[in-house]
């Protein structure tokens, strides 16, 4: 004979689910909602860079399960904005789950926010993967995120920077369609540009980082950093600032203005040649009414690139063990061959995972029919780190190198904004 007890729990559970099954379908998912477990995912990528490639992975992952809940929430202001909103949230107490974190911020972050080492996360919460890490990528690659003796995140966005051109404008200016070769080639074609169409020869991205101007310095023989300490105001650093800010203000060739606004202004055909990330690909390919292709770095007369290599890591902050282990479910969907292929597709990154570019599931006829990521992967021995400020003064010296892009570019003095500005930095440390 049944308890009252099992009785009262039989009729409690049957009256549920007759409420639940005479209840609206929107009662019902607001219920399954409420079970799962949510993990908010912070990432930096705008619509024109992978933001619709985000949220189709985001969505496709939800609906491949029913336990998590991932939200996606985009940062602007690239790596350095998001960086800033975590300190926030961290003084709030509203820490997300899963954050990118861009190569040059990997010692500011690790220095200032707590993270899992995912290496550890995967033997804890899914040892029957705890090989994935040596088993799918390339050692080169995963050190990327490695500091010391330890993981800060998994390498997902690599990129370098390529030169887009337009071959109609440049075919109209009696130009080598082919394009240029040099930094100094640059220069002449963006003058020779102005001077026959009118339009402006040459765009080198200016976001919220210094990444594609550090590309500039470096090849050159500059270094951002040494032994600690800047210094980027050397003969060598103030010669590619030199070339770069006469284009702008001398000649009035090159573009001074946002990185939304000038690779719009490239797209709309009224700039020669963009100079940005690989992972503008696919916003290019896809808006440009002309023909269009990219090309190699410029390298600087007699000298070999040296390339910082862009885009992020994604690093677990959760602080409860049920979302940490809820964050690599999701992450191993995110590092997937089939996922890892459509975010290349999808933005123009090279893919951090050694086997994506050759399976018939992953990237083998992409590339074949888009030829575009060739002069990316072809360059991938010349890419070098991100220089990574250390210690509290990282978001503030980025800042300084950002203020120094600007005052240059606007007419100051190369030399002494260079000096001033390493010298200001090196008092921070």
């Amino acid at each position: 004979m049944l308890s009252k007890q099992t009785v009262l729990k039989s009729f409690t559970a049957l009256s549920a689910g007759l409420i639940l099954a005479s209840a609206s379908p929107l009662l019902v998912n607001q219920v399954e909602a409420a079970d799962k477990i949510k993990i908010n995912y912070w990432h930096v990528n705008a619509d024109t860079q992978g933001g619709k490639t985000v949220n189709e992975l985001v969505e496709a992952y939800n609906a491949s399960q029913d336990e998590v809940e991932v939200v996606a929430t985009f940062n602007p202001d690239m790596y350095k904005g998001l960086m800033q909103n975590l300190q926030a949230a961290v003084t709030s107490g509203e820490t997300p789950d899963v954050v990118q974190v861009g190569w040059a911020f990997k010692d500011y972050f690790s220095e200032n926010f707590e993270y899992t080492d995912p290496i550890q996360l995967v033997q804890e919460v899914d040892p029957d993967n705890k090989d994935f890490f040596e088993k799918n990528f390339l050692e080169n690659v995963l050190n990327l995120a490695k500091k010391d003796d330890s993981y800060v995140g998994i390498p997902y966005s690599v990129s370098n920077p390529v030169l887009y051109i337009n071959k109609d404008l440049l075919k109209e200016a009696g130009l080598d369609e082919n394009g240029p070769q040099t930094w100094e080639q640059v220069q002449e074609f963006s003058k020779t540009i102005k001077e026959k169409t009118g339009k402006f020869g040459l765009y080198v991205q200016e976001p919220a980082d210094s990444w594609a101007q550090q590309a500039l310095l470096e090849s050159n023989g500059a270094a951002i950093m040494t032994d600690g300490k800047a210094s980027f105001a050397s003969e060598e650093g103030i010669h590619a600032y030199q070339v770069y800010q006469d284009m702008v203000v001398k000649d009035e060739s090159a573009l001074h203005t946002t990185w939304e606004q000038g690779i719009q202004s490239f797209i709309d055909g009224n700039v020669a040649m963009l100079y940005t990330t690989i992972a503008q690909r696919n916003n290019v390919q896809s808006n440009a009414n002309f023909a269009v292709t990219a090309i190699k770095s410029p390298t600087w007369e007699g000298k070999e690139n040296k390339l910082p290599a862009g885009g992020a890591m994604l690093a677990v902050t959760s602080q409860d063990e049920e979302k940490k282990k809820a964050t690599w479910d999701f992450l191993k969907y995110l590092y997937s061959v089939e996922s890892m292929a459509k975010w290349t597709e999808g933005t123009g990154y090279v893919p951090p995972r050694k086997d994506v570019a050759e399976a018939e599931n992953g990237l083998k006829k992409f590339l074949e029919e888009n030829q575009m990521m060739t002069p990316a992967i072809e360059q991938m021995d010349a890419m070098v780190s991100w220089t990574s400020f250390p210690g509290d003064a990282g978001l503030e010296a980025e800042q300084m190198l950002l203020d120094m892009r600007d005052s240059i570019l606007g007419g100051s003095d190369v030399a002494e904004t260079l000096k001033s500005t390493q010298d200001a930095i090196n008092d921070l440390f």
